[in-house]
């Protein structure tokens, strides 16, 4: 094939699977915010990317606090600065680390287990059987898992908040000699709500977006097994890749200037 040809031809696919991904995510909002709703399949949900996914984000969480105090000390201890460690920390993680972290960590368990549910029903054609028992799978299955994925992960978040910054003090404390009434002093007086607020903004749409490119590649998946595998693969590289850029949008729309 000519090699423009094959340049053009591969563009095309891009903006196809971009726009067939948009209009997705349109009919999913649509359905998710219109009844009927399930409310057994939500909660079934909720349980399933929520509570079960608290392990591993609250580990996450802590480790990743941690190692941002230490981080946070040694470039401040080059300019006399080490008492900014506590006011940092507690910045970065609810504006930035706690709500992506958590999502990234969401987009490689629940995504992935999203698209292979769903790419299984698909390949068996259970979704056709659902269809001839008149009942929407826009509304039966992707809805649920979008309105559980956007309430569960800022409450995840929330969790990821409190233990990365208890994680930055605990080694502060113990490694780094800071008086730990001072620290805690610190924290609370420099956190104000609108960084709470908007990490838990950025969690929502992470939890949207990583909800619907599990759905979105479990819908398309085709040629039995293989064909789940590289649809769950999608899934994650898809919602992280979203999550990043959807972060940078908001982190400049948040932005004070």
């Amino acid at each position: 094939m000519n090699p423009l040809a094959a340049i053009g031809a591969s563009t095309l696919s891009i903006f196809r699977l971009i726009g067939a991904a948009a209009i997705f995510a349109t009919r999913a909002l649509a359905a998710a915010g219109s009844p009927p709703f399930y409310i057994d399949q939500i909660g079934r949900q909720m349980l399933r990317i929520g509570f079960f996914s608290l392990p591993v984000v609250g580990l996450t969480a802590v480790f990743i606090g941690a190692a941002l105090a230490l981080n946070i000390y040694t470039g401040g201890a080059r300019f006399n600065a080490e008492q900014f460690v506590p006011n940092i920390v507690v910045l970065g993680i609810t504006r930035e680390l706690g709500p992506v972290l958590a999502a990234l960590m969401l987009a490689g368990r629940v995504s992935a287990a999203i698209a292979a549910e769903i790419g299984t029903m698909r390949v068996t054609e259970q979704i056709d059987a659902l269809k001839t028992l008149s009942t929407d799978p826009m509304r039966f299955l992707v809805a649920p898992r979008v309105l559980a994925a956007v309430v569960t992960l800022p409450l995840l978040v929330i969790v990821a908040d409190i233990l990365g910054v208890m994680g930055g003090f605990l080694v502060s404390v113990w490694s780094l000699d800071f008086n730990p009434s001072v620290y805690l002093r610190n924290t609370i007086e420099f956190l104000e709500a609108a960084d709470v607020g908007t990490g838990l903004i950025k969690a929502a749409v992470f939890g949207f977006l990583l909800a619907v490119m599990g759905c979105f590649h479990g819908d398309r998946s085709a040629g039995g097994a293989r064909g789940v595998g590289i649809a769950a693969t999608h899934a994650v590289v898809s919602a992280a890749v979203l999550i990043f850029a959807a972060n940078y949008v908001m982190t400049a729309l948040f932005v004070e200037r």
